[in-house]
């Protein structure tokens, strides 16, 4: 939602309507109208990763998604589609299909998702957030364009060299249990073999309590919190990033120019945070720690190393901005601009 919003802010900017179209008890139902933007409902479920029961009601109520979506892109004048993929996207990228409105999709992940895949060869253009996406999309449709992320990020400047070595793991804003658990047992030995170190720790509300009494007794400088509501200020004060490797982390994380040391979601959907994680291992900006093989002693060497080698710490940098992409949510608004023109 949020590279969607940012897009449809973009649109609004330039003088065009941007209608979302969703589900009631998706997170579109209160960001969209918070941004001030209209939204029509669709009853529709996911496929992957769910029981029979479930499944099964998902493809009851795909057919009168599909036709409710396809009345609402007619009786709206729909010039173009934009869609981030997602279950929800599916009923409404085959009512385009169907009614010939040219389909813009925005694919963040290195590996693009089941609805993305499947309609691969009916989207007139595809935005993608890393190359190892466009071999999924026609020849010739394809373009790396990035992710929408806040121009604060872009902001974020290089470490003084004097200032204490700071942690910043974040899993996300409900927080990681497996990252609760692995740090909270490193700090007492991080406290020894790295004194002077400074650890940010973004826990989630439902383990706050209990990370912040652990933290307090290891005796690390720096503080547990249960959210962080500046992360590119965060982000600033840091200097290497630890947590999660969904779309959205790896955008920020690049466009601030961070080292990172990653440990992928293993039931994401396609697996695709691992393959967004090694994306960024790739360019040298990062090192991966699958959760299988997620022990004390590998991800305490793992952040000692860093945390004894500021040069290299540098270059992980330096290579995490070569991925950055700016104006991405602009270069979106563009190309809807042109298919709607196309057509």
């Amino acid at each position: 939602m949020v590279p969607a919003l940012a897009v449809a802010g973009e649109l609004r900017r330039r003088g065009h309507e941007a209608l979302f179209i969703g589900t009631e008890r998706g997170m579109e139902s209160q960001l969209a109208p918070r941004a001030g933007f209209p939204i029509e409902w669709i009853e529709i479920g996911g496929l992957q990763g769910v029981g029979l029961g479930r499944a099964l009601r998902t493809v009851s109520q795909l057919p009168p998604s599909v036709l409710r979506s396809r009345a609402i892109l007619r009786g709206r004048g729909a010039a173009a589609v934009f869609s981030m993929g997602g279950y929800v996207a599916a009923p409404v990228m085959m009512a385009a299909m169907l009614r010939g409105t040219p389909m813009v999709i925005m694919e963040p992940n290195a590996v693009p998702g089941l609805v993305a895949r499947r309609m691969s060869r009916f989207v007139r253009r595809a935005l993608v957030a890393f190359e190892e996406a466009r071999r999924y999309f026609p020849k010739g449709r394809s373009e790396v364009c990035g992710l929408p992320v806040r121009k604060e990020f872009f902001e974020v400047g290089e470490r003084a060299t004097n200032a204490a070595f700071t942690v910043l793991l974040t899993g996300g804003s409900q927080g990681s249990r497996a990252l609760n658990r692995i740090a909270r047992v490193c700090w007492p030995l991080l406290k020894r073999t790295l004194p002077g170190m400074r650890w940010i720790h973004q826990s989630g509300p439902a383990e706050f309590e209990t990370m912040g009494r652990a933290f307090t007794e290891s005796g690390l400088d720096g503080y547990v919190t249960p959210f962080i509501e500046d992360m590119a200020g965060a982000y600033a004060g840091a200097d290497l990033i630890v947590g999660r490797s969904g779309a959205g982390a790896i955008a920020e994380i690049a466009a601030a120019g961070r080292p990172a040391v990653l440990v992928p979601f293993p039931f994401a959907a396609d697996d695709h945070q691992r393959h967004n994680a090694e994306a960024l291992e790739r360019v040298g900006a990062a090192i991966v720690l699958t959760e299988d093989r997620l022990t004390v002693e590998r991800f305490c060497d793992a952040i000692g190393a860093l945390a004894k080698d500021p040069e290299r710490r540098q270059r992980m940098g330096r290579c995490a901005r070569s991925m950055a992409r700016e104006g991405t949510a602009e270069r979106a608004a563009d190309v809807l601009e042109e298919v709607a023109a196309a057509r």
